[in-house]
């Protein structure tokens, strides 16, 4: 039986944003295009077709309230406050000055930066100390691999009924399948996907967009 998916080329890729509604932002474009002048450290950035999937979830829900834990040059973040409404806010959680200011500069280029609040530090540090009337209906986790597991662990607490929780990376380019020994991060992201699995406080579905994302909604 032929397998009921489709092997993604270049071409195949390109088609697929070219022929999405969000696959035409100029300022995402100019963003993405700067960020991968960045160089090696440009691997971080999603991908195209990741920001518009995400940006139709948000306006899906109907969300109202996002958060987001690991920003680098805002590219993620600026598709997520493109889904919200005006009255929408998102928390922006990253430890590094360096990268965000250039986050900065593309909010306020795409018009979103006044429903977005940049908290630098520690990404379990700000986490702990979200106070108990901040309620989510979005989030985004893409920051350091070993660390996911507490952040599922702080935000789900505030993450309110339906709403949906994404994590990035989660097939680590295949190695999930077969771990190393020495691969901390691919270890981590696989007992993660165990855990979301069959874990009775959501629903999960692992799905195949860019490195894999894990959708969790809160029941």
């Amino acid at each position: 039986m032929k397998p009921k998916y489709t092997t993604l080329s270049p071409e195949i890729f390109n088609y697929v944003c070219d022929n999405s509604s969000g696959g035409h932002v100029p300022i995402l474009d100019q963003l993405r295009a700067e960020t991968e002048e960045l160089g090696e450290i440009s691997e971080m950035l999603i991908g195209k077709d990741q920001g518009i999937f995400m940006s139709m979830l948000v306006k899906s829900i109907s969300a109202t309230s996002a958060i987001e834990v690991g920003t680098f040059t805002g590219y993620s973040s600026t598709c997520i406050a493109l889904g919200l409404p005006e009255h929408g806010r998102l928390i922006c959680v990253d430890q590094s000055e360096e990268w965000t200011q250039i986050a900065r500069r593309y909010w306020n280029d795409a018009g979103v930066s006044d429903k977005i609040e940049l908290r630098l530090g520690d990404g379990r540090s700000v986490l702990g100390e979200l106070s108990s009337d901040e309620a989510f209906d979005f989030a985004f986790i893409d920051a350091d691999k070993p660390g996911y597991d507490a952040y599922y662990e702080l935000l789900l607490p505030h993450m309110r009924p339906n709403s949906l929780m994404l994590f990035d990376n989660m097939l680590r380019n295949g190695r999930v399948v077969n771990p190393g020994k020495d691969d901390v991060d691919t270890q981590a992201l696989n007992a993660l996907n165990s855990k979301l699995a069959c874990d009775p406080r959501v629903d999960s579905v692992l799905l195949t967009v860019g490195d894999g994302i894990n959708m969790c909604r809160k029941k």
